[in-house]
């Protein structure tokens, strides 16, 4: 193993490493109200782009630790939006416009009609 590869294997471990107490107080407290759902979109999105130069280059340690990334940030973003709520204030706001909605089209058509007469 050349020096090149044994620095990728050793900052892969480390990078893992830094990001595994964050992963597992999210997981533990499923509190993540200090992320936000901006940064952590644009992260995952940020991601999967740069996948497709990662893994065009030749098989290494930069594949692993570019999986652990993709793992640990779609993992915040699923639990940001699973444990923060966000998901279900979400569709408590969409199911209470379409209440709104479904009542105010029950009081137009059980109102009475007034003729111009």
């Amino acid at each position: 193993m050349d020096v090149a590869v044994l620095a990728g294997v050793v900052s892969t471990g480390l990078f893992a490493m830094s990001y595994m107490p964050m992963l597992v107080k999210a997981a533990r407290t499923k509190d993540l109200s200090s992320y936000s759902f901006g940064n952590l979109a644009i992260t995952n999105l940020g991601n999967v782009v740069y996948s497709l130069y990662v893994f065009s280059l030749p098989f290494g340690p930069v594949w692993f630790l570019h999986s652990f990334y993709l793992v640990a940030c779609g993992l915040m973003l699923v639990w940001f939006l699973h444990y923060g709520g966000a998901w279900r204030r979400f569709v408590a706001r969409r199911r209470e416009a379409w209440r709104a909605r479904t009542a105010a089209n029950d009081r137009a058509s059980t109102s009475p009609v007034r003729s111009a007469a």
